[in-house]
């Protein structure tokens, strides 16, 4: 894993709300915990193979939290529609088929937005909602929890 995939688990898991990963393979194990003010800490325990050392101010930016307050003044208006069930977000039916949706997308009730497997069921999730995607908070094939965000709705 290279400094530019942890720095990338790192954005996901603050943006997220998610409060921990792990991650272990023979060569890294990795475990973000987030603090109850939201900034990620960090715990790495590399094996000898791994050589590279994290420095942790290169991986936070501090000018997130102006941009989140900035963002959440403009979004007021905007529907978030939230993950019904824990499990792992999909935006596509299958590897080899187009996404359900993308940003800018028009969407009506009962529109399938995503899936969401969980325990080998691949559950579809459909808009409660009518209007336009504004945002598409997740990436795909992440780890999502109960009433997570995963998508801005405009409904005008």
């Amino acid at each position: 894993m290279n400094i530019k995939e942890i720095q990338q688990l790192i954005k996901f898991v603050a943006k997220s709300g998610v409060h921990e990963v792990k991650i272990e393979s023979k060569d890294l194990k990795i475990s973000v915990k987030t603090a109850p003010t939201g900034n990620p800490v960090i715990f790495t325990e590399p094996n000898a193979l791994s050589q590279t050392p994290l420095d942790q101010s290169s991986l936070i930016d501090s000018s997130n939290d102006q941009l989140r307050s900035d963002e959440s003044i403009e979004e007021d208006h905007l529907i978030t529609i939230k993950s019904p069930i824990i499990g792992t977000f999909y935006r596509k039916p299958a590897p080899d088929k187009a996404n359900f949706i993308e940003n800018g997308d028009v969407i009506s009730e009962g529109s399938v937005l995503c899936v969401i497997e969980a325990m080998k069921l691949f559950n579809e999730i459909e808009s409660e909602y009518s209007g336009k995607i504004v945002k598409i908070l997740i990436e795909n094939a992440s780890p999502v929890e109960f009433d997570q965000p995963l998508f801005l709705v405009d409904p005008s």
